[in-house]
């Protein structure tokens, strides 16, 4: 999907106006969070997922899966 938004005036800040098919693809409503992060070309990524939560998931991930007979010791 290549799409054209343009940057509009909203009060003091500014803001676009995401198509439908875009809000449908992400799979998000009105009152949604987005999250904007560069990308390595120089670009930028939205998505729908919060990256910083995602990377302390995978963290947590590894030291269960690490550390499995501790925590079920400290589980009983």
């Amino acid at each position: 999907m290549n799409e054209t938004v343009k940057i509009i005036k909203i009060g003091n800040s500014a803001g676009v106006i995401l198509p439908k098919e875009l809000l449908s693809a992400l799979r998000v409503e009105l009152g949604d969070s987005l999250y904007l992060s560069e990308s390595a070309d120089g670009g930028c990524r939205i998505t729908p997922f919060n990256p910083d939560f995602a990377a302390k998931m995978a963290l947590a991930e590894q030291i269960m899966r690490e550390d499995r007979d501790i925590l079920h010791v400290l589980a009983q």
